[in-house]
């Protein structure tokens, strides 16, 4: 690992609140998120669909649709300075230069009616503003993404429109688009969706080779459990709008500690077999009314009543916990 953890971050997120307004009352999504991530550093975010990753990643290029999205308490740095601050001049230019994203539905990412090439040419010029390129230019600057994520036939592939492309083919176009210029993060939500092992396996090396020879910075949202252990140097585990454990990749695995972590590494089918394993019962709680104290508690088998009660701090080092360590269970506070 190339990062120190003495040194600045390049992103740090601090006691996030996201609330969404709707018809029914407020949806209170983002409970006080907190989140770190230094130079050349390969962190993964891991948790159940609804939990609130994504809302993260997009709060941090503010691209949340405002209303009916709010942003009530929190602050937002790269490199030092508070994103939720920024006038348009400031944050068109950590969006063209410092922080690209790749996102997760690449129906979604690309438009129907225009081809590739226009699409692909239009975030190069994006990323090269203030500088003159001819169309042949664009063109060659297009080219090189695409032949870096292993599409076939780049050329032609410029001239396609996203309906002639398989699922596959249009989500490496949208991870080729978040690679047209050199960015110092690289946010990646779910970069695996719709592509098969092979190509997935293409795809995270890309990642790591950007870490490797360019410095860059990788957050990668997922479900799987497997990718994480072999991509990323850190992990944050992420329940219901709330981190609840955070460590070293290789000891999160060796010694899971909240509740929520170890159900989710018991809920993953082992080659050993064993038969089927339970999963975690209940689901993510209503945003409208989440319970009161530990958002988890209500599945967790593990729950006392300071649970129902109040929402628990991080315990780390002092608690017995390694250094770098951090929980978020009362089951630790009674050891520091």
């Amino acid at each position: 690992m190339r990062f120190e953890m003495g040194t600045s971050p390049l992103l740090e997120i601090k006691d996030l609140h996201v609330h969404f307004d709707v018809y029914g009352g407020t949806l209170r999504v983002l409970d006080g998120v907190n989140f770190t991530v230094h130079s050349g550093q390969k962190v993964g975010l891991v948790g159940e669909t609804g939990c609130g990753k994504t809302t993260t990643m997009k709060s941090i290029l503010r691209i949340l649709p405002m209303p009916p999205a709010r942003i009530p308490r929190g602050e937002i740095y790269f490199k030092g300075q508070d994103v939720l601050k920024m006038g348009e001049g400031e944050l068109r230019q950590v969006r063209s230069e410092g922080i690209s994203m790749i996102f997760q539905d690449p129906t979604a990412a690309l438009n129907p009616v225009f081809t590739i090439g226009q699409q692909l040419g239009a975030v190069v010029k994006y990323s090269m503003e203030g500088k003159k390129l001819s169309k042949k230019e664009i063109r060659e600057r297009a080219i090189i993404p695409l032949k870096e994520v292993a599409l076939p036939d780049p050329e032609r592939m410029l001239d396609s429109y996203p309906i002639q492309l398989s699922g596959g083919m249009r989500q490496r176009v949208c991870i080729a688009m978040a690679l047209v210029a050199s960015r110092e993060l690289l946010i990646a939500d779910e970069p695996g969706t719709s592509l098969d092992v092979t190509i997935e396996d293409q795809i995270l090396r890309l990642l790591h080779r950007l870490v490797e020879e360019k410095n860059v910075s990788v957050i990668l949202i997922t479900h799987t459990l497997g990718v994480v252990r072999e991509t990323t140097d850190r992990v944050y585990v992420m329940y219901a709008g709330n981190m609840v454990e955070m460590a070293a990749t290789e000891e999160l695995f060796a010694q899971p500690l909240h509740p929520y972590t170890r159900g989710l590494m018991d809920a993953v089918p082992r080659l050993t077999g064993g038969g089927i394993a339970d999963g975690i019962p209940g689901r993510i709680p209503d945003y409208l009314n989440p319970p009161p104290g530990c958002r988890f508690h209500p599945r967790c088998p593990r729950a006392m009543e300071i649970c129902r009660q109040e929402k628990p701090s991080f315990y780390g080092k002092r608690s017995g916990v390694s250094d770098n360590h951090e929980v978020a269970c009362f089951l630790y506070r009674d050891s520091e």
